[in-house]
């Protein structure tokens, strides 16, 4: 990164304690093996990259970064091959495939990735530099599943400036890219998980349930879908400050807190910001990041099994070193 902040900082230090291993299923990407580089030459992450070994290093070399001692796995050659063929058949029955379904499938470096840690192998996956989104979710879903008593997977983003005095200003906003109309329930599972999340980047969560509308200013389907999320996540997480449904300013001013909804429990404070679809959080994200300055980090996948991200295919470098260093921190657990 251009730029050290802080949190990435802080999460190092947590990381050395406790190093990773993290699978990168795009072996031979440039922008994947410049981060490889830069994280061999540290001590708190161990990279595998997924591919042809020969065709990795040949892909390093003419890039010219240098990632002697990497760990790469091919999915044409792996020496626990059967037993993965046996687990995913196990994890995919009811669904009809032979050994033969299973090999195809697992020749393709996003499943076999995504085997290699629900097998226990690596605790975390980062991919996306070349797949879709949906091709890194879905083998996700199927083989490493969701939490238990979780419905769904969402997403947030964590967004980043330096203050003038040295800190770096930290805010979290969810769902911006995985659930297009989310109902109250994943709502609600939206704001519980970001809110967990950001506390791993510093943030004391105060959540804002955003809408058009403050404590029943204006009516409509939505403003009733965010107060109802709000209730219930009150109900759920009694200790976490929160409000809903609230409008950006409210949320975000104590002046115009102060004469919207006096005494409210936010207070223009908040710092956690859940929106009511994802036109709304993926517009307000990108706001945040070209007028204000803001970096932003994700889409952090939330309520799997295990930490598995997804990358946009127009990353750099930076964004695959700093993303690697999120998504092993997911695996530090609470």
């Amino acid at each position: 990164m251009n730029k050290e902040f802080h949190v990435f900082s802080d999460l190092k230090a947590k990381l050395k304690a406790s190093p990773k291993k993290i699978i990168f299923t795009e072996g031979t990407d440039e922008r994947i093996l410049e981060a490889t580089s830069r994280l061999l030459a540290s001590s708190f992450l161990t990279p595998v990259l997924v591919g042809n070994p020969e065709e990795v290093h040949n892909a390093a070399e003419e890039a010219g970064f240098n990632i002697r001692g990497a760990k790469i796995l091919d999915p044409a050659n792996y020496e626990r091959l059967d037993e993965m063929i046996d687990m995913f058949l196990d994890l995919r029955k009811g669904k009809g495939l032979t050994r033969d379904d299973a090999r195809n499938m697992l020749s393709k470096s996003n499943y076999f990735g995504t085997m290699l840690v629900t097998m226990g192998y690596a605790d975390c996956l980062l991919g996306g530099a070349t797949y879709t989104t949906a091709d890194t979710v879905r083998p996700a879903l199927q083989l490493v599943k969701t939490k238990p008593g979780a419905r769904s997977v969402t997403s947030c983003f964590i967004l980043v400036r330096p203050k003038a005095s040295g800190d770096d200003e930290v805010l979290a906003m969810a769902d911006c890219s995985i659930n297009i109309k989310p109902d109250v329930d994943t709502l609600v599972e939206t704001a519980i998980g970001t809110a967990k999340c950001s506390r791993s980047f510093g943030i004391d969560p105060r959540v804002a349930f955003l809408s058009y509308s403050t404590f029943g200013s204006a009516k409509g389907e939505d403003v009733e879908k965010m107060r109802k999320a709000a209730e219930i996540t009150r109900q759920l997480e009694p200790d976490l400050p929160l409000e809903g449904e609230v409008q950006f300013d409210t949320a975000v001013s104590p002046e115009v807190s102060a004469i919207k909804c006096p005494g409210s429990e936010l207070a223009g404070t908040a710092n956690v910001f859940i929106f009511p679809d994802i036109n709304a959080g993926n517009i307000c994200y990108k706001i945040a990041q070209r007028f204000g300055n803001f970096q932003a980090f994700g889409p952090i996948l939330l309520g799997l099994n295990a930490p598995i991200n997804d990358l946009s295919r127009g990353c750099n470098a930076d964004e695959v070193y700093s993303m690697a260093i999120i998504t092993a921190s997911q695996a530090l657990g609470d």
